[in-house]
């Protein structure tokens, strides 16, 4: 078979110094293309491998695609572009995934599956022999990254990280995938759930690694990588709930608070209490204006998909509502002020007593920040919506 002879099948290998295991995965790779009936390729996107491993790749018939850009990521996407074969199945080269074995992915991608993601873990069907997986990404990382996976996005998979998948190469080609290190796989996942991809999932063995040196894996460094990505991709958890939830918070003690001093038990709740009620009523409200930019941005530049929401919401709150609101505000807050000075004028600009007048100034002053904040945010975001539309 020649370099441009059109395949059904790519087993590509991200590879960074795999000598070790690589022939052994090379093998096991063509003996499943072998096994599921299908004509493949083996492909290895070397990252810069300085050990023997391009020579072991090449020499057992494996063709080989060097990646200049450093990364995880960076080395998958220089192998997707350059695999010839219409489904790819991914996996890492150092023995911790029989390549041999991956007939059920063949057969759920022939089914209509558009991603076909392996999972590792007991609750998914899946086996994890002694010693494969540290306790740590057992017990903790994975359960608690592919939660919270599950819940910011809805995604149906139970192993979010699982590096064994299968894909239509046109698919994953449609989302425009863009990160370069370990959070790939991460990015894989979120984008096919939220660009509608038809994803289904296979219970896998994982195996202890065949390697003598530490793995490329970095536990914490890519573990925040992983949850960074999720939450700049969910500006909803990001931004939005806990916005929503400090306003919540601060209207409901400013409330309480604003008739006169409160107390419970013997504890007393005054002034200084109102002033971090508001406090927490203008941060909760820019959290939540911050998650609206992210959205509107996300969605124009195409990270995120176009969200009928978003829209429903544009056509009610346009540019002249956000003003109207905004000067509403402005006017309530330089109501309140005239009204402080009012007061004060009326002990011949003295001594005034604080915990009396702030409970005017305080709502004034809150009232013309976000009025100003809603006029300034609603010009800004009918820029943002401007591509969108």
């Amino acid at each position: 078979m020649n370099d441009t002879s059109p395949v059904e099948l790519t087993i590509l290998m991200p590879c960074l110094n795999e000598a070790e295991t690589l022939g052994r995965c090379v093998e096991k790779a063509r003996a499943g293309i072998t096994k599921c009936g299908v004509t493949g390729e083996v492909l290895v996107a070397d990252n810069g491998s300085t050990d023997r491993s391009v020579e072991i790749a090449e020499r057992l018939g494996a063709r080989v695609v060097p990646v200049a850009a450093k990364g995880y990521g960076s080395a998958l996407r220089g192998g997707i572009e350059a695999a010839r074969g219409k489904w790819i199945v991914m996996g890492d080269a150092d023995d911790s995934y029989d390549f041999s074995a991956i007939a059920p992915f063949i057969q759920k991608l022939t089914q209509g599956a558009d991603l076909v993601m392996g999972c590792r873990m007991p609750r998914g069907g899946g086996t994890i022999m002694p010693g494969a997986m540290p306790w740590k990404h057992r017990w903790i990382g994975n359960p608690v990254l592919s939660a919270i996976g599950r819940s910011f996005f809805k995604c149906p998979v139970h192993d979010f990280h699982c590096g064994l998948r299968a894909f239509s190469k046109a698919a994953i080609a449609r989302l425009n995938l863009r990160t370069t290190g370990m959070e790939f796989a991460s990015e894989m996942v979120i984008s096919a759930t939220l660009q509608g991809v038809r994803m289904d999932e296979v219970p896998i063995t994982l195996y202890k690694d065949g390697r003598s040196r530490p793995p490329h894996l970095r536990s914490w460094r890519d573990g925040w990588r992983h949850l960074r990505f999720m939450l700049l991709y969910s500006p909803r958890w990001l931004f939005l709930y806990p916005g929503f939830l400090l306003m919540f918070i601060g209207m409901a003690a400013g409330l309480w608070l604003f008739p006169g001093p409160r107390k419970i038990g013997g504890v007393s709740f005054d002034i200084h209490t109102l002033l971090y009620a508001v406090f927490a009523i203008l941060l909760g409200f820019q959290s939540v204006i911050f998650g609206v930019f992210t959205k509107v941005f996300a969605i124009s530049e195409g990270l995120l998909p176009q969200d009928a929401r978003v829209d429903r919401v544009f056509r009610v709150i346009t540019l002249e509502v956000g003003l109207v609101v905004g000067v509403f505000l402005l006017l309530f807050g330089i109501g309140g002020s005239l009204h402080a000075v009012q007061a004060w004028s009326a002990t011949m600009f003295g001594p005034l007593q604080p915990a009396v007048t702030l409970r005017t100034i305080l709502p004034s002053v809150l009232a013309l920040m976000l009025g100003a904040q809603t006029v300034f945010s609603s010009f800004f975001l009918s820029v943002l919506g401007l591509r969108r539309r």
